[in-house]
């Protein structure tokens, strides 16, 4: 199997994988639905078209640069009596920096990358207004999905690097494989995108770690302790 590698990268990105009531939240990574949706668009896809064989792809995502979630509240009046309808609460991410990785044949992923490369429609990172920076294609790799994620070069800011130790552990969500055992369910695979019947099934994925070297981070400082030379409490 091939390996497509995107960055994932903006001021602004939201990867929700549910909603409860008036509050939207996120996730800290990507979801599977997000950046399928984003290859469907690329494509040029309608919300009403097939996506099976989208969804039939592997997926996992390797966080580069930790974004921070806030919270917008929104106000809405109905127009037809005036009254104020409860406030809802938005979270989004900023500043957050990911590698997607996904896995198919490899002609259907070269077809995807150059969409991405010149999309149909304009792409968003989970929400219309949060539009990606700078190049999201990274490359197509002859290798398995976590040799590709965990392969793959930091992608992070320099500003970002320069605040984090010497050494990062970055975060890696992945579907899981035959035999493994899952860490967590993600409701987030895509069946429908039509607005009338938008459905998704869960997504069984495992948590890893990749610890790597930052030249550019900040060396821990060592508390100086002159008594303990000299013996001393």
């Amino acid at each position: 199997m091939s390996v497509l590698l995107l960055k994932l990268a903006g001021p602004m990105q939201a990867w929700g994988d549910s909603s409860r009531f008036n509050h939207r939240g996120t996730r800290r990574e990507p979801t599977k639905s997000g950046v399928v949706g984003l290859l469907a668009a690329a494509s040029g896809r309608r919300r009403t078209d097939a996506i099976e064989d989208l969804a039939s792809l592997g997926f996992g995502v390797r966080t580069d640069q930790i974004g921070k979630v806030e919270r917008d509240f929104q106000t809405e009046i109905d127009w037809r009596n005036h009254k104020s309808k409860p406030l809802t609460y938005r979270d989004y991410l900023t500043d957050a920096v990911f590698v997607a990785a996904v896995e198919g044949p490899h002609n259907v992923l070269e077809g995807l990358a150059d969409a991405v490369q010149r999309p149909a429609f304009p792409l968003y990172l989970g929400r219309r207004a949060f539009q990606p920076t700078g190049r999201i294609v990274l490359g197509i790799e002859e290798k398995s999905l976590e040799d590709a994620l965990r392969e793959a070069p930091w992608q992070a800011s320099t500003w970002y690097r320069k605040r984090q130790p010497d050494v990062v552990s970055l975060p890696i969500v992945r579907d899981m494989r035959d035999g493994e055992t899952y860490d967590e369910l993600i409701p987030d695979t895509p069946v429908s995108f039509d607005p009338r019947e938008r459905k998704h099934d869960m997504r069984p994925v495992v948590h890893g770690w990749l610890e790597i070297e930052n030249k550019e981070g900040k060396r821990p400082v060592l508390s100086h302790d002159p008594m303990s030379l000299l013996g001393g409490d």
